[in-house]
């Protein structure tokens, strides 16, 4: 799986460009686009404006454990890896059939939740449970939303994120999509434009960002509207750590939910009131 988007649309991390060297050695998306293409030349790849795009390759994926499948609806593109432990719950839920991938339930239920406004859109992921990482975006309404989730059940994780965050920065096996703990490995960069890049494959996103990429955290969300953000520690910030080499240089960026800042309760202005469109306010 390989996308990059804009920074008109996704407004890329800063830290990500902290490792020495890191844009010297990264491509544009149209350099990305066509490195694609000469990786995998059979991958499905939906070409968007100005350059932005998505695509999938099924080489090298784990038919059992980490599927992978892209669909678009009305405009909605997502791509999703991993597995659903509640798909079937999940099919009956939208009345779908039973046919119906994890992709496919994904934009439905953001549909849903979107045409049932003033729901924000990280609703979609409070009733799913498995291992997994998605990218939608909302081509009509300009959305990009991102998550990446290890196993749940009934919205909380079931191992920490603390556990999962020192898991996911663990080297992942080469050349796989899989980190150590057999989750979903995404991870995401920002390319020699500005553009933000995603990918399952660490390989392909060196190639495309050099060093300037990072492990996307799990049991955390991002949207184009509010960032990077935890979904399991809501009132915690995420904070890039950069990691320095024997040089004194920035080698690598981690990441991390800081549970020693909090952030102030969310306020709310009565029982419609659109938890999306807060913001975050100076922390204490």
């Amino acid at each position: 799986m390989l996308t990059a988007f804009e920074k008109g649309i996704a407004k890329t991390p800063e830290e990500l460009s902290l490792p020495s060297m890191g844009l010297q050695n990264s491509k544009t998306r149209q350099e990305i686009a066509e490195m694609l293409r000469v990786a995998w030349p059979e991958a499905t790849m939906y070409s968007l404006s100005n350059g932005n795009f998505l695509a999938l390759s099924h080489e090298d994926e784990s038919p059992t454990t980490h599927p992978r499948s892209m669909v678009v609806v009305d405009n909605v593109f997502c791509i999703f890896i991993g597995t659903l432990e509640n798909v079937c719950d999940l099919r009956r839920h939208y009345g779908l059939s039973r046919q119906a991938t994890e992709a496919m339930v994904v934009v439905e239920a953001y549909k849903v939740l979107r045409d049932r406004a003033p729901y924000p859109p990280d609703q979609v992921i409070r009733d799913l449970e498995g291992k997994f990482a998605f990218i939608l975006f909302d081509a009509k309404g300009g959305n990009l939303f991102t998550a990446r989730w290890i196993v749940m059940a009934i919205g909380t994780l079931i191992i920490s994120t603390e556990r999962a965050l020192q898991i996911s920065n663990m080297p992942s096996k080469p050349g796989t999509t899989m980190d150590r703990d057999g989750s979903v490995n995404l991870q995401w960069g920002m390319a020699g434009d500005g553009s933000l890049v995603w990918s399952d494959n660490p390989k392909i996103i060196t190639e495309a960002c050099g060093k300037s990429c990072a492990p996307f955290p799990p049991g955390c969300i991002f949207m184009n509207g509010s960032g990077l953000l935890s979904f399991d520690h809501p009132l915690h910030k995420v904070r890039a750590v950069a990691r320095e080499d024997d040089d004194g240089n920035i080698s690598a960026i981690v990441f991390q939910v800081d549970l020693l800042t909090r952030l102030p309760s969310i306020p709310r202005t009565g029982s419609a009131a659109n938890w999306a469109d807060v913001t975050v306010v100076n922390e204490e």
